[in-house]
């Protein structure tokens, strides 16, 4: 990384200056300066009694010290009050208070620092043109007091100026960095947040297919195996249990269509925005999941665990029903949720435990409800169906109910049998 205003390929600038173009105005400011220093000490060697060479080179180092103004600006304006008496130094004492007055330095000391100035070229003003002008005193003063004022106060209140504004300008810049850097903070929160709810939205989707299809397709699958074995022996009631295949099937189909319409009709155009209203939209933009909740409110309810335990029931499973309590008016996702809970129990009993007998329990408290689906040990004697399991059933009825609030418990039962207990809060 190089530092500001380097070039790639080449080294930055020495020192303390931090653009090329500062080291070349100081440099040749210092030069001049130097120069100038050098021409006036021929004349302070003449009036000193020393070699002309010595005033020379005295000159050259006072007036080299202006390349320090960056660095040294208190230095540089104390060698000009230094050498106010000697009579040189005009542009290191003016471009040094500049220097000063557009520093970092605190007003108290440039304050101090420019009426030491002012004294210094006032009096050495007067000295030297109380002799050579022939007039009364007060005009000497007059003369002497406006050439002070006009070398020390122009320069300091435009250096005041060039630093007020260079502050005004590098508080602008970072103030305009940190709104980039929010904006960027609030596009990659905005897209985490995105990508979160896609996560979430796609978790709820294959929750939703796994429950749908699973537990139609294990009904179908158990009465395609009763419809096998008793398909010479009871016509009759091979073709009920066709009937019914052809029933489960109907309706996988039909909530697999309902579920996929409702993904199509949450796509919706769009239009191309600018990257900053972007970032804005995606930060105050609901989740995915939550714009598509509402299209699962007309899902499956706790009215209609009667018809889903009569199903089981048509598929050869041994299912009592209990309900405690007087039913309420539940959220549509508590509903929704108890109802696979009890869906999802029922499948995992056709699965692993074919002949087992099957308690369903549901108990309306005062503000929660709760459900339990029990099955005992199972029957050595009834075919097991085969059925795949994916693993996935208990880790998406425990993601509901913790989705909701609630509680969920799954376990064997000290009878041999297994258990899935859930308790959802009613609002």
């Amino acid at each position: 990384m190089t530092s500001t205003g380097d070039v790639e390929g080449r080294a930055g600038p020495p020192w303390w200056w931090v653009r090329r173009r500062d080291v070349v105005v100081d440099v040749g400011l210092g030069a001049v300066s130097a120069v100038e220093c050098a021409w006036e000490g021929v004349a302070f060697a003449g009036e000193a009694g020393v070699p002309t060479a010595v005033g020379v080179l005295f000159g050259l180092l006072v007036g080299a010290t202006l390349m320090l103004r960056r660095r040294w600006p208190v230095a540089v304006v104390l060698v000009g009050i230094a050498v106010a008496p000697a009579a040189m130094g005009f542009l290191l004492g003016v471009v040094g208070l500049y220097a000063l007055a557009s520093s970092e330095v605190p007003r108290r000391i440039i304050a101090t620092l420019a009426s030491m100035t002012l004294a210094a070229t006032f009096v050495v003003m007067y000295l030297r043109t109380r002799g050579d002008v022939e007039a009364d005193h007060l005009l000497v003063v007059s003369l002497s007091g406006f050439v002070a004022v006009a070398l020390t106060v122009p320069p300091v209140l435009f250096g005041l100026y060039i630093g007020a504004r260079r502050r005004l300008m590098e508080s602008l810049q970072e103030r305009a960095d940190s709104l980039e850097r929010e904006l960027s903070l609030l596009a990659d929160r905005a897209e985490e947040r995105a990508e979160w709810a896609r996560t979430e939205e796609r978790t709820r989707i294959a929750r939703e297919m796994h429950d749908v299809v699973a537990h139609r397709v294990s009904l179908m699958v158990v009465h395609a195996a009763a419809l096998e074995a008793i398909a010479a022996k009871d016509p009759a009631r091979a073709a009920k249990n066709a009937a019914l295949v052809g029933d489960m099937g109907r309706q996988a189909l039909t909530e697999l269509r309902e579920m996929l319409g409702v993904l199509r009709a949450a796509e919706k155009p769009v239009r191309p925005v600018r990257p900053a209203a972007q970032a804005r939209a995606q930060a105050q933009a609901p989740p995915v999941s939550v714009a598509l909740a509402g299209s699962f409110d007309d899902g499956p309810s706790l009215d209609e665990l009667e018809v889903l335990v009569g199903q089981s029931r048509a598929a050869g499973m041994a299912v009592e029903m209990v309900v405690h309590g007087e039913g309420a008016a539940y959220a549509a996702e508590v509903e929704q949720t108890a109802y696979r809970v009890v869906q999802e129990a029922l499948t995992n009993c056709h699965k692993h435990a074919p002949g087992a007998r099957v308690t369903v329990r549901l108990a309306h408290r005062d503000r929660e409800v709760a459900m339990q689906v029990e099955n005992g040990p199972c029957d050595g004697k009834a075919a097991e169906p085969g059925l795949p399991s994916g693993g996935n059933g208990l880790v998406g009825m425990r993601e509901r109910v913790l989705g909701l609030g609630g509680v969920f418990v799954s376990g064997p039962t000290d009878g041999g049998g297994f258990k899935v207990s859930a308790v959802l809060p009613a609002g």
